[in-house]
């Protein structure tokens, strides 16, 4: 038997090194999931530059309150990172994926109602729409779903 360092002893490490990971089969995303990914990340890329615009007014100009207009260009910036993480994630047929895309998707779905609806700007509203009518649908196809029931 061989003798453990003593941090391995004191911290709780492994008696014997364990056994290599089997290798996971790597599932192929369907069509309906890698456009599905392609229309987030358009999303998440939307939303940097609104947050750079965003940013740039703050920086410009004098709003009201400097610590709420950096705190919605953090939350805007936080917002296109957690789309972008999601579209690979997407891609990569990852299970934490959908629920975070299809919240937001929920969320972008008022923000564009009330820009197309009632601040009456549909030339902004109704392209928010139209995304996130397309992400949904794809994200609700059989191919895409059946993607994560076979893992």
């Amino acid at each position: 038997m061989r003798r453990r360092p003593r941090a391995e002893r004191l911290l709780g490490g492994a008696a014997e090194p364990s056994a290599p990971r089997a290798e996971r089969p790597v599932t192929e995303a369907p069509p309906a999931l890698r456009r599905a990914a392609l229309v987030v990340g358009v999303e998440a890329l939307a939303l940097a530059v609104v947050a750079a615009v965003l940013l740039f007014l703050t920086l410009t100009s004098s709003p009201d309150s400097v610590g709420r207009a950096l705190a919605e260009v953090v939350y805007v910036g936080l917002t296109a990172g957690l789309l972008g993480a999601a579209a690979v994630g997407l891609w990569r047929v990852k299970g934490w994926a959908r629920a975070p895309v299809v919240a937001l998707q929920l969320l972008l779905a008022v923000l564009g109602y009330t820009l197309a609806f009632e601040a009456d700007l549909p030339l902004l509203g109704v392209p928010v729409l139209v995304l996130v009518g397309i992400e949904l649908y794809l994200l609700a196809t059989p191919e895409a779903r059946l993607a994560y029931f076979d893992r």
